[in-house]
């Protein structure tokens, strides 16, 4: 048990940086959707999903092979040593990054359909090249287990990125228009969204200067054989990282395929993008969760007791993954607000989009089989499936029902993966997971959220009252079967 609760812990700290980030950056969202048309904020959408696609394969797996290596028992390389490797080799190879785009920009600025911004392309690629770098000293914070300094700079690097953003988008804006030619050495109207790309730029050069002091220190040196080991190693993990984000990113990417009309397919992605942000909660508690899990799993395969450790891990997210369900729908009258009225119909895939995020959720649970064993290649087989899924159930829904086909082939894609990881995972590392429990958990709060939906209330101050108490029945329930104790009630 004490496991779990250094898991709940550092849980708790990296979710206090993603939450109270992810919040601020949420809060953006009304800004884009209020200064920008649908399909300005899709360009920016769809942009984006090329970066998160870059950032998995200029990092490579190297973050859970750093983990790997410098917790390995039989190995027993010199940590420091793994951390000096894995920097120059990321080093490297984002430097290469760079310079390639900066010479090719033009044709790739083309091929995204923004020949008129090749700028953009620049910016893009020289932030993604930084934040690639810095994953192995925020990997190096982690295992350290220093979360206090891991979510400093983190929420540092937000803080200045959403300063920069208010800074160009409203602060230069109303300055330009009282006071013409006062900014003009810092701003130009025609830049539009460039000015998130360019804050975006600004605060990921800050967070390599916070991080300075974790690049310093030791005597660096370079190791061909261990790298060779670890890119033997993260190699199918890279290939996981790139069907799993492409799986969140792929129908992004396919709209403007899949919708003829270029101005049409930025709009929809424009709406459907907006609307999972309001889903970011569930997204929130997932990466909270993995920069504490995977530390926690290294570590506990040295623990006899570790198989309960990884029973109570599944069991404690499902629990939080739906409180956090019923909380954001039940509140969704309220939470409908972050984004400007007129980005209204797309509030459908809410739901969706949430229910698909826990199936990846109990998806990277079950991951610890394949990761523990080394059989990583594994990983990318699943993910490889899951990307068929998306591409498939897109292909055929989103002609149809547009962006709502986005949403399901999500769904569709994550509910696949999970049931193959625990499929195979029972033959290979076999762990008691009580599935009626989870069952239970699962079932109860999705017949809560159906009542919440068919209560015939108009009043929205009294059907968020009901809805609320719906939501502490929940929580009631998960009290009395988890038998947790509450202050100034004494059980038998």
């Amino acid at each position: 048990m004490a496991g779990i609760k250094s898991l709940a812990k550092d849980t708790a700290i990296y979710g206090a940086s993603s939450i109270i980030g992810r919040f601020l950056n949420w809060c953006l969202v009304p800004l884009y959707t209020n200064a920008f048309a649908a399909s300005e904020y899709g360009i920016v959408n769809y942009l984006y999903s090329f970066v998160a696609l870059a950032l998995i394969i200029l990092t490579y797996g190297m973050e859970t092979g750093f983990f790997r290596f410098a917790n390995a028992d039989k190995e027993r390389e010199d940590p420091m040593k793994v951390y000096s490797t894995s920097l120059i080799s990321l080093a490297a190879t984002s430097s290469l990054f760079v310079a390639i785009v900066f010479l090719c920009q033009g044709w790739l600025a083309m091929l995204l359909n923004i020949p008129q911004h090749p700028e953009y392309v620049t910016l893009l690629a020289a932030t993604v090249a930084l934040d690639a770098f810095t994953a192995i000293p925020f990997a190096y914070l982690r295992y350290c287990k220093r979360p206090l300094k891991f979510a400093t700079i983190k929420l540092v690097n937000i803080a200045v990125n959403i300063a920069l953003n208010l800074f160009f988008i409203v602060l230069c804006p109303w300055l330009d228009s009282r006071y013409p030619g006062c900014v003009d050495a810092v701003y130009s109207k025609s830049v539009g969204i460039g000015y998130i790309f360019i804050s975006n730029l600004a605060a990921s050069l800050l967070t390599l200067v916070m991080l300075i002091p974790q690049l310093r220190g030791f005597r660096y040196c370079f190791d061909a054989a261990l790298i060779r080991r670890m890119l033997a190693y993260s190699s199918p993990l890279l290939v996981l990282g790139v069907a799993g984000i492409m799986n969140q990113t792929i129908d992004k990417l396919l709209l403007p395929v899949l919708i003829p009309d270029h101005n049409a397919a930025f709009t929809a992605i424009g709406i459907y993008g907006a609307n999972y942000k309001i889903a970011i909660v569930m997204v929130m508690f997932m990466q909270a969760f993995r920069f504490a899990y995977e530390p926690f799993i290294f570590s506990q395969n040295r623990d006899s007791n570790k198989t309960q450790s990884y029973i109570d891990a599944m069991k404690y997210f499902i629990i939080f993954s739906m409180v956090i369900f019923l909380g954001v729908m039940f509140y969704l009258p309220i939470l409908k607000y972050f984004i400007a009225p007129s980005y209204f119909e797309g509030l459908k895939v809410v739901p969706v989009v949430m229910l698909a995020e826990l199936f990846f959720g109990i998806f990277f649970n079950l991951s610890l089989w394949y990761k523990l064993t080394d059989r990583t290649v594994w990983g990318m087989y699943f993910s490889l499936f899951g990307l068929a899924i998306t591409v498939i159930v897109n292909v055929l829904l989103v002609p149809v029902i547009g962006y709502m086909g986005c949403a399901w082939g999500a769904f569709a894609s994550y509910l696949c993966m999970m049931v193959a990881s625990w499929y195979f995972g029972r033959k290979y590392y076999p762990i008691a997971y009580n599935y009626k429990n989870a069952a239970f958990y699962i079932v109860v709060a999705m017949l809560l959220y159906g009542i919440g939906n068919v209560l015939p209330i108009e009043n929205t101050i009294l059907l968020l009252a009901a809805r609320t108490v719906l939501l502490l029945l929940f929580l009631g329930i998960i009290v009395k079967k988890e038998t947790i104790p509450l202050p100034g009630i004494r059980r038998k």
